[in-house]
């Protein structure tokens, strides 16, 4: 690929290189392009096009959000990018103010994020999957991101925007493919076995998440006459906290002060709020699928299985259907599920200390040994988002982390939408302070 001036993709140094552009990188370009246009950034993305969550833009499923915490608004409400100037531009406003819903659905949201890539569509190189990152000195010092294809890329600083990793329970990983898979692959997944299989399906769906949920009602309302196992830790699915003042989570004031807390605080401020994102489900998807359960219950069938307070204590994979052994978490009874299709509804890793935790995203491994660990061994992160080099490491090009950092920043950080075109702005801020390439009023804008 040439770049500007006829040099080659390897040889030019950009000042920032990012790597991802899901909504986080995409709020980022967005920020970039409005309020540093003199910063020369490229994003490298994995996938062929901009995409958000494909693996589960279900019929009727909702963002779960206002519509305007969006990519842009927050940030600045007059932003060529907010979803309320998409719908105005796509001819579509009239149409989504008379919807009878309090969020936009997933689809529409899907859209909205695609248009909105496409606008930045010169900031990104699709079709790069970073596998390597090293760093270089020559002519200064900068990051050196290797793809997939062979290609490297060059920035002054590094924003790692890849999105956390799937959660996959131990006992499934050996399994995972066609006929085990996670959540964020369900469509496909799921689409590829109806038509090797040619009819109804037996269909496990391990979790009690929203997406759990969402995948059980989705299944039930296919025309195919799947059948649901859902099976779950607990007695069964539990109601997501909406209330307001568990929200303000969401706000940024709350993202200083949990940033500031002590790590026994923040702790207890995970274990009250985790209700208001994590094991819990929208009211109107439970009341959707009970009243479901209840009409096959009339009608004499039972298409959705609750198997509470059950864990899966064995996989078997071999001709024929998927079997799992299961364990009543009480009594300790015993039994079996078969199932054509497995879908793990079980979250995904954040970076922390935690079992179920990874200390830093695996693309740094490689210069992991030269970045600051906090006393748990996981990257320490500012308020920023920029991650220091390690006491004695020597100089290191600045470092940003984009939607990683649930553990340091709060739920604001999660897989939300709620505090993204915020914390563009902060990632923003911090990458011309590490850059020393802040505007002031005196050199009116000029870098200096």
């Amino acid at each position: 690929m040439t770049i500007d001036n006829g040099r080659t993709a390897e040889e030019t140094l950009h000042d920032v290189i990012g790597v991802g552009f899901g909504p986080g990188g995409i709020a980022l370009a967005a920020a970039l392009e409005e309020e540093a246009p003199d910063m020369d950034c490229l994003f490298l993305e994995s996938r062929s096009e901009a995409a958000w969550q494909p693996g589960m833009l279900l019929r009727g499923s909702d963002t779960q959000h206002h519509p305007s915490r969006d990519l842009a608004t927050l940030r600045n409400p007059r932003s060529r990018y907010t979803f309320l100037n998409y719908l105005h531009e796509t001819g579509r406003l009239l149409a989504f103010l008379n919807v009878p819903a309090h969020f936009p659905l997933r689809r529409d949201y899907a859209r909205y994020v695609r248009w909105v890539a496409a606008q930045l569509s010169s900031s990104v190189v699709y079709d790069r999957r970073a596998t390597t990152v090293s760093v270089a000195s020559d002519p200064v010092p900068h990051y050196v991101v290797g793809t997939a294809c062979g290609r490297t890329y060059r920035g002054r600083a590094l924003v790692v925007g890849t999105g956390r990793t799937p959660y996959v329970p131990a006992d499934f990983r050996p399994h995972l493919g066609d006929r085990v898979c996670h959540s964020s692959e369900y469509t496909w997944r799921l689409e590829k076995r109806r038509a090797a299989k040619g009819g109804p399906l037996d269909v496990a769906v391990v979790g009690a998440s929203q997406s759990a949920a969402e995948i059980a009602l989705d299944l039930h309302s296919a025309a195919s006459g799947d059948r649901v196992h859902a099976i779950m830790r607990g007695f069964g699915y539990r109601l997501k906290d909406t209330s307001p003042f568990s929200e303000e989570a969401y706000f940024p004031e709350f993202t200083d002060y949990y940033f500031n807390a002590s790590r026994e605080a923040r702790a207890d401020l995970a274990a009250q709020l985790r209700p208001s994102n994590y094991s819990s489900v929208d009211q109107d998807v439970l009341e959707s699928l009970y009243v479901r359960r209840y009409e096959d219950g009339v009608d004499g069938e039972e298409r959705i299985l609750l198997h509470r307070n059950h864990e899966v204590t064995g996989v078997e994979t071999g001709e024929g259907p998927v079997r799992l052994a299961l364990r009543e978490r009480h009594t300790g009874e015993a039994k079996e599920v078969t199932a054509d299709l497995v879908v793990l509804a079980t979250g995904y890793r954040d970076l922390g200390p935690a079992e179920h935790d990874e200390p830093y995203p695996e693309i740094l491994g490689p210069v992991s040994d030269g970045l600051a660990l906090d006393d748990t061994g996981v990257l320490r992160v500012e308020r920023d988002y920029f991650v220091p080099p390690r006491q004695g490491a020597g100089a290191r090009p600045p470092l940003f982390l984009n939607g990683l950092c649930e553990n340091t920043h709060g739920l604001g950080d999660a897989g939300s939408f709620s505090l993204l075109s915020l914390r563009a702005r902060t990632l923003l801020e911090g990458i011309r302070h590490r850059l020393g390439t802040e505007r002031t009023a005196a050199d009116g804008g000029a870098r200096d």
